[in-house]
Formats: C-alpha cells, structure tokens, sequence
C-alpha cells in the first residue's frame, strides 16, 4: 500500500509563486510515475504535470513554461513549482502516482488527499 501527502497549498496573488509537494511512503518500486491532477469547481479532474522516475515530464499546455516537476527519488517527493500564477489556477490539486505492480503486471493508481490553491485577482 502506497500513502500520498501534500503540502504546500494556500492562499496567493496573481502572479505570485507556490511550491507544492507530495511525499510517498509504503511499498514503492523504482518504476513508477508520480504527478499532479488540479480540479476547480464544476470542472472534471485534469492533469497539471507529471514525471517519471528517469525524470521525463509533461505538462498541460496551460502550465507550460509557469510550472515545474520534480522529484527526488531518494525522499519519494515530487515537488510542483508554480510561478506567475493565475486566478484559474485556482483549483485542489491532488498528488497521483502510477506504481509498477510486477504480481498484477500493470500500474496501480494512489491519490493523495488534495491541497487547495487559490489565486486571486
């Protein structure tokens, strides 16, 4: 069994920075991908970024050049940097990560419990 908890949300200005992060505990093989999904009110569950565990990334188009992924796989984090925020960034963002599982050959999805990120105008 995998845990998933963030940090990190809060309250900031448009144009303003947060950091957040997701720290994994439990049964944790080296394959595996780990990101963030963001959902606002009234919206479906979207992906912000994700990384795998040799480091490639993807990023929503919205995101792209304001928001950075990374991991530490030493730690079992994955820290999500935004910058120039925007008041619809406004969401919860929630940890995710794909984990291998050789006795069932295929990925097993864990989510964390959500942070809230609110920008405003």
């Amino acid at each position: 069994q995998v845990q998933l908890v963030e940090s990190g949300g809060g309250l900031v200005q448009a144009g303003g920075s947060l950091r957040l992060a997701c720290a994994a505990s439990g049964t944790i093989v080296s394959r595996n991908v780990m990101g963030w999904y963001r959902q606002a009110p009234g919206k479906q569950r979207e992906l912000v970024a994700r990384i795998s565990s040799i480091g490639t990334t993807n990023y929503a188009d919205s995101v792209k050049g304001r928001f950075t992924i990374t991991r530490d796989n030493a730690k079992n984090t994955v820290y999500l940097q935004m910058n120039s925020l925007k008041p619809e960034d406004t969401a919860v963002y929630y940890c995710n990560a794909d984990i291998w599982a050789a006795t069932m050959s295929r990925f097993i999805t864990y989510w964390g419990q959500g942070t809230q990120v609110t920008v405003s105008s």
